[in-house]
């Protein structure tokens, strides 16, 4: 499980792709001194896992499918990428549950920097819409946010400085794709009360 409190922003250093899958090599200063093979790390909020690491730099395989429906096939060297470590057992829960499993990819439609904080606008799928609501949860690129608006098929969130300076949103521009993980506890309960019915 994660939180959506980005820890880091790594660079990918390579992209390798053998057709079904691709490896992806990012760095993540200060990550070395404890990975551990076989962990979970959210890249770009999708949940990926170290398959061998040497210091601060480390390597995750990439199905074709999560390359097909998530930003990850876009990514290129160089590219910088949201990152954060699955959450301890013992750990606060900052943002809110999250299992780094994308629901679907959101565009970013409208910018609005303000003195204090940006508005950020996304063009969310329509089959996600049902799960969205105005004041609660959503994970962008793994980030927990709060829907600011909610109007349509287009959710705004509003960004403080510090989410700006620690994760990609502070160099997102529109056109870009975003990561959309909805409320995991909305699909139990609609799941739930589906098998009622």
């Amino acid at each position: 499980m994660f939180t959506g409190i980005v820890e880091t922003v790594g660079t990918v250093e390579a992209v390798s792709d053998a057709g079904a899958q691709a490896q992806f090599t990012i760095h993540t200063d200060g990550f070395g001194t404890d990975l551990v093979h076989g962990e979970s790390i959210a890249v770009n909020g999708v949940c990926l896992t170290v398959a061998k690491h040497t210091g601060d730099t480390w390597v995750a395989d990439v199905m074709k499918v999560t390359l097909e429906t998530t930003s990850l096939g876009g990514l290129q060297a160089g590219d910088r990428v949201n990152i954060e470590r699955a959450m301890k057992a013992d750990g606060r829960l900052g943002g809110h549950l999250m299992q780094g499993h994308v629901d679907g990819r959101a565009t970013l439609v409208a910018r609005d920097s303000r003195p204090d904080w940006d508005n950020l606008t996304f063009e969310l799928p329509d089959d996600l819409l049902r799960y969205v609501v105005r004041k609660g949860s959503i994970a962008l690129n793994g980030v927990s946010l709060t829907v600011a608006e909610l109007e349509g098929n287009r959710a705004t969130v509003s960004l403080i400085p510090t989410t700006l300076s620690d994760t990609i949103f502070g160099e997102a521009q529109v056109g870009d794709i975003a990561n959309v993980e909805v409320d995991v506890i909305g699909k139990y309960v609609e799941k739930m009360l589906g098998d009622r019915a």
